[in-house]
């Protein structure tokens, strides 16, 4: 699906989604239900980059401080997940569209450019964790070392012909009928079999522990918030084909919310049991059955993959309309398979605060501008793109010097909160709110 012409002007939040407008050669189709946002926005959710990530905060937090963390971090993150969701569903535009809405086509250019970077990049480390993976199954399946080269070619290859095929179709016949439930199944089995390590006097022991103190509340809360956040510049490439934004916002919150919270506390848990220098596909593999859980995420991570390049690949058509998606699809998936090859990979923790240090700003200004209040067609585009074009850069900045001088408060909350009141106020001419939040 082509994204939305860079002209067309986005509609005010309302109760129910613009109709559907031509993009650059086909109608936009309003197909998603609630449940397809919902299955899509789970599935996107798990991942054992997820797990890894939510093994961060093991020996830092107590278990009662990272599940307070966990949950407050996926409700604020998939919350603005949603957010950004509903203006993709009112307005029809993309990620790119809304960009483009808020900061005009020439500034637009830069954080489109870096949002083809950042999903690039996220689909290396996806194909990394998957050759990880699968190298990990031979060996404890065959006893064969299958090297980095065959296994990143087979999921490569997987992911190049998926992107040849239709997204929508993609979601609404394989994700949400087939995917959800195995995925699902995966995560009850592996959440099972590490709970019955545990015995009374060791949950007990486990529940009481406090975190060495290396990283407090806010830093965590930023490092949960940094996932979601993550996903912020690519929802609305899905969102625009939802029927309601009712089903849009309460599929896409739910979907992701409870998928950060299972995957953040099974990392918290695993790690806990084997122990901070334990690899997560080896501890995986340590459960029962935990070859055939492992399979099963390893092939959900696909849509993960496919999501990143997907988005990569309309974000990319925008830019430079001359190729079409699918073209940028199978650009963008054979550089990654090519980058899996000879990137280091280590740590994810500072790729993905310096994400959330670009990202974080860049929608708290556009929620900021475009979803509170009603203002003229020629601020889209046209306008004077100078004010957020500002607020965005001060926000970046204000990320950093956060993250430097005052790191027991964290960056990203009071990075949003900013962005977000400046944007709102920098938008606001004298015009009344719009109905939706009266």
């Amino acid at each position: 699906m082509n994204p939305h012409p860079a002209s067309q002007t986005p509609t005010s939040v309302s109760s129910k989604p613009a109709p559907a407008a031509p993009g650059l050669g086909a109608p936009l189709q309003r197909v998603f239900g609630w449940h397809d946002h919902l299955a899509l926005w789970f599935s996107l959710g798990v991942g054992l980059l997820v797990i890894q990530v939510g093994a961060y905060l093991v020996p830092a937090l107590g278990l009662q401080a990272a599940l307070i963390t966990v949950i407050a971090g996926s409700v604020l993150g998939a919350g603005l997940l949603a957010w950004v969701a509903r203006l993709g569903c009112d307005s029809g535009l993309s990620s790119a569209g809304l960009i483009q809405s808020v900061y005009g086509n020439w500034f637009a250019r830069l954080p489109i450019l870096l949002n083809v970077v950042q999903l690039l990049g996220w689909a290396t480390f996806e194909l990394v964790i998957m050759r990880d993976g699968t190298r990990a199954i031979g060996q404890d399946t065959l006893g064969i070392d299958l090297g980095p080269v065959w296994p990143t070619l087979f999921w490569g290859v997987l992911i190049l012909l998926l992107l040849r095929g239709s997204m929508l179709t993609l979601v609404r016949r394989v994700v949400s009928r087939i995917g959800l439930p195995l995925v699902i199944l995966s995560l009850v089995w592996l959440t099972i079999q590490f709970s019955l390590k545990l015995d009374s006097a060791t949950l007990q022991a486990w529940w009481h522990r406090v975190g060495d103190g290396s990283m407090n509340g806010f830093q965590a809360l930023d490092l949960v918030i940094a996932m979601p956040v993550s996903w912020l510049p690519l929802v609305a490439d899905y969102a625009r084909h939802g029927r309601s934004n009712r089903g849009t916002v309460a599929g896409t919150w739910l979907g992701y919310t409870v998928a950060n919270i299972w995957c953040y506390m099974l990392g918290v848990l695993v790690i806990t049991i084997t122990g901070p220098d334990t690899d997560m596909v080896s501890a995986l593999l340590m459960a029962q059955g935990g070859l055939l859980a492992l399979a099963l995420i390893l092939v959900d991570e696909l849509d993960n993959t496919y999501g990143d390049l997907y988005s990569g690949s309309v974000s990319s058509q925008s830019l430079v309309t001359a190729l079409s998606v699918k073209t940028w699809g199978s650009v963008l998936a054979i550089a990654a398979m090519v980058l899996a090859m000879v990137l280091p990979m280590h740590s994810l923790e500072p790729f993905l605060l310096t994400l959330s240090s670009v990202f974080v700003p860049l929608f708290g200004t556009i929620l900021g501008r475009r979803g509170l209040w009603t203002y003229p067609a020629a601020d889209n585009h046209t306008g004077h793109p100078v004010a957020p074009a500002l607020i965005w850069l001060l926000g970046i900045a204000c990320f950093h010097a956060l993250a430097q001088w005052a790191p027991d408060y964290g960056s990203a909350l009071p990075t949003l909160l900013l962005t977000f009141t400046l944007g709102a106020l920098s938008a606001w001419r004298g015009t009344q709110p719009s109905p939706a939040i009266r």
